[in-house]
Order: C-alpha cells, then structure tokens, then sequence
C-alpha cells in the first residue's frame, strides 16, 4: 500500500509564521520516527507526557516513544478516549493530573499522537498546566493533519443544563512548538475516516484562491484515487497544500479577530461550511446511504455543510448556478454523502446555527463558498434563503 520511500525521501517542512510563535509542520511517511530529534530541536525536555488515543495501534505509540528513548527524553504515557463525550473538562484534569504525577516542568512539552479530539484536549491541558507548556502535535488522521494539528486552536466541549452538547465551547489558543504528520498511520485509519479527511481537503480547495494555492481544488478532484488508496507521495503532496493553505490563512490572524478587515473574514475562512456543520454533526437518528451506521462523522457534515453554504452562496448571487453540482459530484467521489434523512426542520437548524462561535450581536457570521475559489464572510444571511438552502442536503 503506498510507496515505499524512505522518509527522508518524502520528508517536506511547511513554515508557520505567527507573530506569537513559529514552528515547522513535517510532513512524510515515517516521520514519526524523528520525533525525538525533533523534540530535542525545538526543547530541552528531560521528560514529556505523550498523551495518545486508545484506538492508536500500538506501534505508533512504541514507535514515538523509542524515538524520544533515543535522544535520552524519558516519555511517560497516557491514553484517553477519543470521542466527543470524552472531550471534557473532566479529560483536561486527567492529563493536567498526569503531568503533575511525572513532574512535567514548564519547558518540557505534552506530545498529543492521535486525531483532532485528542489533539484538542491535550492542547488545552498544555495550554492550562502551569500556565503553559510547550505542546507537540503527532496527528495519525488525514482530517487532524490538514485541520486541528496546525494554528493553535484547542478546546473542549460543553453539554448545557438542558443536555445540549455544544461542540469547542471552552479552549485557548496554544500554538503547537511543532507538528509531525506521519502519512504513514494513515494505513491504517478507516476508510470512513480518511473520507472524512478529504472533506476538510474540499473546504482547502474551495477557498484556495484567498491563500495562493487556486490549483488545490484541480489537484484533489485529480487525486482523489490515489488518496483514497493511501499513495504515499499523493498524501505528503495533498498535506502539504492543505497546511500551506492554512498556514497562510492564520498566520495574520491567530485570533480569528481579521473579520472586519477582510473581505473573505481573515481565519474565519476556514470555518467555510462549519456553521450548518456544527448545527447537524451531534444531531441524533441521521442517516445517509453510504453507511448503515448512524450520525455523522466531523467530515461528513462539513461536505454537507459545505453543500449548503454553497447553495446559500448561489441564491445570494456570489457563486455561480453550477457550483453546487461540481461540489456534490467531487464529494460522491470521494464517497462522501450529499443528502442526509432525519434533519429536523431548516428552522430548528437555522435556530441552533446561532450558537455558532461566530455570532456577533445575535447575528450569523458565515464564510461563505464563492466564484473564483473565494471566500466572502456574509452577515446576516437572508433567513429564506438559508432555509432553502438547508434543506437542499435533505433525503
């Protein structure tokens, strides 16, 4: 599966400039094996917490602690659930209670080796023990590679009196000190998971002409075989785009506060399609026809959201009538679904987008999908239309 290169063949670095901090995301197949040298570059840890997801396979997690062995960095190990149950407040005390139990000091970083979720969590722990910790990010899903490993985000979620639970409703922003993608664990990532990924991908590809890279949409569309059967060099390429693009996109605008400064809202571009997705994905009883399981998983609702924002997009004039076709046919190839049976009513939907981050003043803030692979954050939406649009993702 895959090629069989080395991974200094493969081996690429993308540079994240911020004004608060830089760092390096390295981006190969095997490149997990450098987390030690890497470690020592950028820290003078004795020790680290690396806190891994309990569905990791075991030899990556052997793998990142051999390494860290070999430069004489001791690492102490925690595993932890990744599920959106368990990104918690409660799982933030368990690594905070962790760190405590091996003496982690102020300079000695907390290793996250998983998806988004843990990536998230252990982020916020870092961000929170002793004031801050530095944090290393080893994301092992396509979907935490291209998205939550890079720009400092990290959080957690919170259910309300009412038992709602509300998706990253607590968090800091926490650059990463660096990042090891390592295209090899996506080997073993299931196939409903990698999907999930190239959703994100999609969303890259959609704004790509706001941050240099108009081609990335062409390039997926191309690839979309070779990334679905795990081609080593197509997945060091695709990653390396995506985090170039997201590089681009925070690196003015770590605090996502360049909305009213920017035409297509600074960082707030990359939430394109999160605003009907964050409304749907915890959504109970949904289920599409390419998986006899039920929900949804964070990539599927974004490629639905996306769909729907895009159709917002076109009833708005910003995008041209055949957009949400060529949107729905890039993501049936990537066996993503476009419609999904058992959504509430577009109003219930619409009314629970108002708990989205990017409300300001009782009023929607979406990035919009438009004309050229531009992205327009849009105030206010006029409510018909978001409804019809909504409903345009309905079975």
């Amino acid at each position: 599966m895959g090629s069989s290169n080395t991974p200094q063949q493969t081996a690429r670095r993308v540079r994240v400039e911020t004004p608060i901090g830089s760092y390096d995301v390295v981006i190969g197949a095997g490149v997990l094996t450098g987390l030690g040298g890497l470690a020592r570059e950028v820290s003078r840890a004795r020790r680290v917490l690396l806190v891994h997801d309990a569905g990791v396979p075991s030899q990556l997690v052997t793998a990142a602690s051999d390494s860290l062995a070999k430069v004489d960095i001791q690492a102490h190990t925690l595993s932890v659930t990744a599920s959106e149950a368990c990104k918690s407040f409660a799982s933030v005390e368990t690594i905070v209670r962790a760190a405590i139990e091996c003496r982690l000091e102020r300079d000695e970083p907390i290793i996250a080796l998983g998806g988004g979720i843990v990536g998230d969590v252990a982020g916020f722990a870092a961000a929170s023990y002793r004031r801050g910790v530095p944090v290393i990010q080893c994301p092992t899903t396509l979907l935490s590679m291209v998205d939550a490993s890079v720009g400092g985000k990290t959080g957690v979620n919170v259910v309300t009196d009412r038992g709602l639970l509300k998706k990253n409703m607590a968090g800091a922003f926490h650059q990463p000190i660096a990042v090891v993608c390592d295209v090899g664990s996506l080997r073993s990532l299931p196939d409903r998971e990698l999907r999930s990924g190239v959703a994100e991908c999609i969303k890259h590809g959609l704004i790509g002409s706001d941050f240099g890279d108009a081609a990335l949409g062409g390039f997926i569309i191309a690839s979309t075989g070779a990334i679905l059967r795990r081609d080593e060099a197509a997945l060091v390429e695709l990653v390396s785009r995506n985090v170039t693009i997201k590089a681009a996109c925070i690196g003015d605008d770590v605090f996502e506060t360049a909305a009213s400064s920017s035409p297509h809202g600074g960082r707030m571009a990359l939430n394109c399609g999160h605003t009907v997705a964050h409304a749907i994905e915890t959504l109970a009883n949904l289920t599409h026809d390419l998986t006899e399981l039920s929900g949804l998983t964070h990539g599927e609702a974004v490629g639905l959201g996306l769909l729907a924002e895009c159709q917002l997009a076109v009833a708005m004039g910003l995008n041209e009538s055949a957009a949400t076709a060529r949107l729905a046919a890039t993501l049936r190839a990537a066996g993503l679904p476009t419609r999904i049976r058992g959504l509430p009513a577009a109003a219930v939907i619409a009314d629970a987008m108002l708990d989205d981050k990017k409300v300001a003043a009782g009023k929607l803030r979406m990035a919009l999908p438009c004309a050229g692979e531009h992205c327009r954050l849009v105030i206010d939406p006029p409510r018909a239309a978001l409804l019809g649009a909504i409903e345009t993702i309905r079975a």
